[in-house]
């Protein structure tokens, strides 16, 4: 039987795979190993000049290989090139993408560090896959060095369109460089029709009616394969007798008014400013709400050294401070804006709490935490689900209220909808997405990814000869 090899930025803790309250990613491909006896590979986390030996830790069948990288690199591929380039741009935030050749030479590097070092863990017959955009040009850096393996990759976050992505310096290496491997995923059909456009319009490639895309002369398999969840594992949580304690907090603490609920990390694509204004302007267009709502909103620090998330924090700081100076009373505050993380008990609380999830971002590969909200819901009383039409669940979660996270009056007048929604509607509608998670939940996903993988034809994809590694392409790592 094939062993199966996940290749990812990161690696979760051994101990993280097994529980639901770790992330349903995790538990999913955690599974999907221990039933192939498989590998995670990727980087530990640590940030260290003196060593970059593999370290390896085998936890309930699956074989957990880590190793460190330089300050070089953390500085130059992780927060640079993937995080201040890609990331914004493949979020539609040109203006913010920054483009440095010390950045692009130092994702290419480090790509190629990860392949060398994985490399003596790969065996004939073993299946490879891939995680996201830090790492896109890990299987050309793989076939360099001779692997013949079948090897797919998963985009996590959106793919952008052609004008957006055309101004990257270099995009045609970066494209070029996803038709080494032999299955490449993305979240939605939007994301798979963007990645067509660019393939037929800006290199003359083809789409064929099978799915296959011919390009650079190779060939691949693109499709959608949109993430879901631990459906069955999200929704036990709130009974835990750990959450039920986080919920009698909650319910303390909310002084009987009804909850809006944010889940987010503190980026600028989740669209959280215009949240905190549309929710002002409901405030202020329908006192009737005033001091019997609360919009809790979480937004867990991230890449909290770079500037872009600096000033996020310090302008969310500033309207939170403005709201609750204009709504508050003496004994209670209309928002609370809250930097941290909590565990996924604690979340199940809040989401079963919670009269209304406000889940609003700019632009979103997927987000789970809309599905966790509907799964964690009691079908007695649920909640209402708020969805911004840029999200990638939104192709799924079609009974969600749809907003538009650019049109504050759309924003208002959904939430105005979701807090006056009759008890049957909400039912109905709850009904409906429940169907959906459980038709698409991670072990779906990972399935059929998995599956397309295996099935698909070797594609000559592997036949990529080179000698040796190419050489020019240096850094600290390598």
């Amino acid at each position: 039987m094939s062993r199966l090899i996940v290749i990812s930025n990161r690696v979760p803790s051994p101990r993280a795979g097994r529980s639901a309250a770790a992330g349903g990613l995790a538990t999913a491909l955690h599974a999907a190993l221990s039933s192939y006896n498989g590998i995670w590979f990727g980087w530990s986390g640590e940030v260290t000049d003196n060593s970059h030996e593999l370290r390896s830790k085998v936890h309930d069948g699956v074989t957990y290989a880590t190793m460190d990288i330089g300050q070089a690199d953390f500085e130059e591929y992780y927060n640079g090139f993937a995080n201040r380039t890609l990331w914004p741009l493949f979020h539609y935030r040109i203006d913010l993408a920054q483009y440095e050749r010390a950045f692009d030479q130092r994702y290419y590097s480090v790509n190629q560090f990860f392949a060398r070092k994985v490399f003596p863990l790969i065996r004939q017959g073993d299946l490879v896959w891939v995680h996201d955009y830090h790492l896109i040009p890990c299987a050309e850096q793989l076939r360099l060095l001779g692997v013949r393996n079948r090897i797919g990759f998963f985009l996590h976050i959106p793919w952008p369109a052609r004008e957006i992505l055309v101004t990257l310096p270099k995009h045609r290496q970066l494209v070029r460089a996803l038709f080494a491997y032999d299955v490449v995923g993305f979240q939605t059909r939007n994301d798979l029709q963007a990645f067509h456009d660019y393939v037929i319009n800006e290199t003359g490639g083809e789409v064929a009616p099978d799915g296959t895309v011919h390009c650079f002369g190779r060939s691949i398999v693109a499709e959608a394969f949109p993430i879901g969840i631990d459906v069955k594992g999200f929704a036990s949580l709130p009974r835990q007798p750990v959450a039920r304690r986080h919920a009698r907090r909650i319910k303390a603490s909310t002084l009987g008014r009804r909850v809006i609920l944010g889940v987010d990390r503190l980026d600028y694509s989740k669209g959280l400013d215009r949240r905190f204004l549309a929710y002002e302007r409901l405030l202020e267009t329908h006192p009737e709400h005033r001091g019997k709502v609360l919009l809790l909103q979480i937004a867990a620090t991230s890449r909290g050294d770079v500037d872009e998330y600096r000033q996020i924090r310090a302008e969310l700081d500033a309207l939170a401070g403005r709201i609750n100076g204009r709504f508050a009373e003496y004994d209670q505050a209309p928002l609370r804006y809250i930097n941290r993380s909590y565990s996924h008990m604690a979340l199940a609380a809040l989401y079963r709490a919670a009269d209304v999830a406000f889940i609003t971002p700019l632009r979103d590969g997927m987000n789970l935490v809309a599905k966790e909200y509907v799964a964690c819901q009691s079908h007695h009383n649920p909640g209402v689900l708020i969805l911004s039409r840029f999200a990638g669940a939104a192709r799924e979660l079609t009974a969600a209220l749809i907003a538009n996270p650019y049109d504050q009056d759309d924003m208002v007048e959904v939430l105005q909808r979701a807090l006056e929604m009759p008890l049957e509607e909400r039912r109905e509608r709850w009904k409906a997405l429940m169907k959906s998670l459980r038709k698409n939940d991670v072990i779906a996903w990972r399935d059929s990814f998995v599956k397309a993988l295996t099935r698909c034809p070797q594609t000559g994809n592997a036949e990529v000869v080179r000698p040796r590694l190419d050489d020019r392409v240096t850094g600290s790592s390598g």
